[in-house]
């Protein structure tokens, strides 16, 4: 299943062929001979996905004991940050009659906890497209003292009190219906960021909102010069500044950078087998995919960007070289040629 990831296999016909016309390499991986499609076939929808999902966690335990994955930004916050989201994959309603969405269409749902060090899942779950977000967060665990980013798709207040009774702190955005009243609000003339619009403390005004999360929380205006509009934080953190809360929230572009490149780069959107373990099989050999890739960029001197990585791997999937000293130095340098010219008199 790396090999459909890095070869870009459409179907099992694919990866088997493409196995078999390795020849001897084929011995390099393990294999005796290359698998047959319905050898393939069989696996995916017999052999449980948990393997895959446990050898994940593994391998990420693994490689974060072996290399320090470095932060993008947000150098100055100690505690670990972590982005939370999920994504929709559309599929085929005729060909996967079990992930029902709509009337016409079948999805599932990719749900991703990336930690901020190095950008990689920490948790992960793949779901029906109908499970909203929230069902699939309440059930996650976060070291105490850490710092959760997440959008307006996870707005359940009695989770959000969960979190700071658990002492977490969490950024995330308001919505414009929100129900709330203002407690204290401070006066940001002397700010040195002068996007900041207003900085205070609120409780929230609802009858649900006062039950679920009796507490006291804090909202930022922010403005974009981006693109020049207005935003509007709401976190559990009192003492951060201004800015600093714009700049955490900023960072959650991160994890939705992470959907693309796994969409654009891997396969996850087109599946080689129609049954759900098959499904589960595949996205869990893309995040073991990316987490190699990610540890090969992190510790090789050449300055890759991860998708002209996973491009050139593939163009040299099996090329018989060192791979150190391939990802290290990519491209032959032409030998120095003695350009030194022959006097045309000698005296």
């Amino acid at each position: 299943m790396l090999f459909c990831h890095l070869g870009h296999a459409n179907s099992v016909r694919d990866i088997s062929n493409g196995l078999r016309s390795i020849t001897g390499n084929i011995n390099h991986l393990g294999c005796r001979q290359a698998p047959a499609k319905s050898t393939v076939s069989y696996v995916n929808e017999h052999r449980t996905y948990k393997i895959f999902q446990e050898f994940y966690y593994a391998l990420a335990d693994y490689f974060r004991q072996q290399t320090k994955f470095s932060k993008p930004a947000l150098h100055h916050i100690k505690r670990k940050v972590y982005l939370l989201d999920a994504s929709v994959i559309l599929l085929s309603l005729s060909l996967y009659d079990w992930a029902k969405f709509r009337t016409r269409k079948g999805a599932v749902k990719l749900h991703l906890l990336l930690d901020y060090d190095g950008c990689l899942p920490t948790f992960a779950d793949l779901t029906h497209g109908k499970v909203h977000e929230i069902q699939v967060a309440r059930k996650m665990k976060l070291p105490n003292d850490s710092i959760l980013v997440f959008d307006m798709g996870y707005y359940d207040f009695s989770w959000w009190y969960n979190l700071d009774s658990m002492n977490n702190w969490f950024v995330t955005r308001a919505k414009d219906n929100l129900d709330y009243e203002i407690v204290e609000d401070f006066d940001i003339s002397n700010e040195k960021d002068k996007n900041v619009l207003q900085d205070c403390n609120i409780k929230l005004a609802s009858h649900k909102g006062k039950n679920e999360y009796p507490k006291m929380l804090r909202m930022v205006r922010f403005w974009d010069e981006e693109n020049q509009n207005e935003l509007v934080f709401i976190t559990n953190n009192f003492y951060w500044t201004a800015t600093t809360v714009a700049q955490i929230y900023k960072e959650r572009w991160n994890i939705e950078a992470f959907f693309k490149l796994i969409k654009q780069n891997l396969k996850i959107k087109s599946f080689v087998g129609t049954s759900e373990n098959a499904v589960q099989i595949q996205i869990w050999t893309a995040l073991i995919t990316i987490l190699l890739l990610t540890f090969l960029k992190t510790k090789a001197k050449y300055q890759w960007h991860m998708s002209n990585l996973i491009t050139f791997i593939r163009l040299n999937l099996f090329v018989k070289i060192d791979l150190w000293e391939w990802i290290n130095q990519p491209f032959i340098r032409p030998k120095q040629e003695n350009t030194r010219q022959l006097s045309l008199f000698s005296g």
